[in-house]
């Protein structure tokens, strides 16, 4: 129940004459505010300490126009690169100049390596081994080779061949989802020699 100290009173001008607004601040009304402001100081601290949801990422202003280049032109990583590159608002050039850097995807594979196997010899699980080799070249500079791998483990059953074969496409564009992750946060801690 309000009493008359949890009234307050707010005057909002506009052209006409002041209105007034009378707020009963209840229990259930209190606890609504606090929790807004209680959301406003952790949003302004995470902002404050350079917090960014993943996805978004910094890059040097050197890499805010590049062209990309690729073996494989029309690969599903070459496309996904774009697409990231894009989001995060990155002008990708479509071809290639001395004046913008070039980020050249090498190569890209999958290989697997048996991991069980079941007793009447047929594989169980494989691990699969997602490599990749780009290289990043600067004008007037030497180019700068980066690879790394991802792992996934892979369970087999002939059984149901269609639902695997399936699963492995789902798994191998996941891993290229996050490999175009990895090179953009490769691609915002480099730095870049003047």
């Amino acid at each position: 129940m309000p009493t008359d100290k949890t009234i307050l009173e707010y005057n909002i001008t506009k052209r006409s004459p002041v209105k007034v607004i009378k707020i009963k601040l209840t229990k259930k009304n209190t606890v609504k505010l606090q929790r807004l402001f209680s959301l406003l100081i952790i949003l302004s601290l995470l902002n404050s300490c350079g917090f960014r949801l993943r996805g978004d990422y910094l890059l040097p202003p050197e890499l805010q126009t590049l062209y990309v280049s690729s073996v494989d032109t029309y690969g599903e990583l070459s496309r996904i690169l774009k697409r990231h590159l894009k989001l995060n608002k990155v002008t990708v050039v479509s071809s290639f100049t001395t004046k913008y850097p070039e980020l050249h995807l090498l190569n890209d594979n999958l290989s697997r390596r048996n991991l069980s196997v079941l007793p009447n010899g047929q594989i169980a699980e494989y691990e699969l081994i997602y490599t990749v080799k780009y290289q990043l070249r600067f004008p007037n500079q030497d180019p700068q080779n980066f690879n790394f791998e991802l792992y996934r483990d892979y369970q087999d059953d002939p059984n149901i061949a269609l639902a695997k074969s399936r699963e492995l496409t789902l798994l191998l564009s996941e891993m290229r989802q996050q490999a175009a992750d990895k090179i953009l946060r490769e691609m915002a801690s480099i730095t870049i020699q003047k």
